[in-house]
């Protein structure tokens, strides 16, 4: 492989972490004292003007990597008023709103 295309990736990957931390922040700060869906995140993600939709993609890669890095927990499931299917409820866990 060559310098070009090495730097070129790193260049690439170095500017994906940093939407990854600004989408982690917005979802941290969301939740701060509140227990929520993927797909509410999403939602007021949205409404917030944060995204472009409210599209649960938005949040649920990141909420599975803040969970991975425990800064974000499962609390329980619920029926997402959205799709009328049982969902995952995600809460902050106590004093992590500053972890990212």
């Amino acid at each position: 492989m060559n310098d070009i295309t090495k730097e070129t990736r790193q260049l690439s990957f170095d500017d994906i972490n940093q939407k990854k931390k600004v989408r982690y922040e917005q979802i941290v700060n969301i939740l701060n004292n509140r227990e929520m869906t993927a797909k509410e995140i999403a939602v007021e993600m949205h409404k917030r003007g944060l995204t472009d939709s409210s599209d649960r993609n938005y949040s649920q890669p990141r909420l599975c990597e803040l969970v991975k890095m425990s800064i974000v927990e499962v609390v329980g499931k619920k029926k997402c008023e959205f799709t009328n299917k049982k969902v995952a409820v995600y809460k902050l866990k106590n004093n992590m709103l500053n972890e990212i």
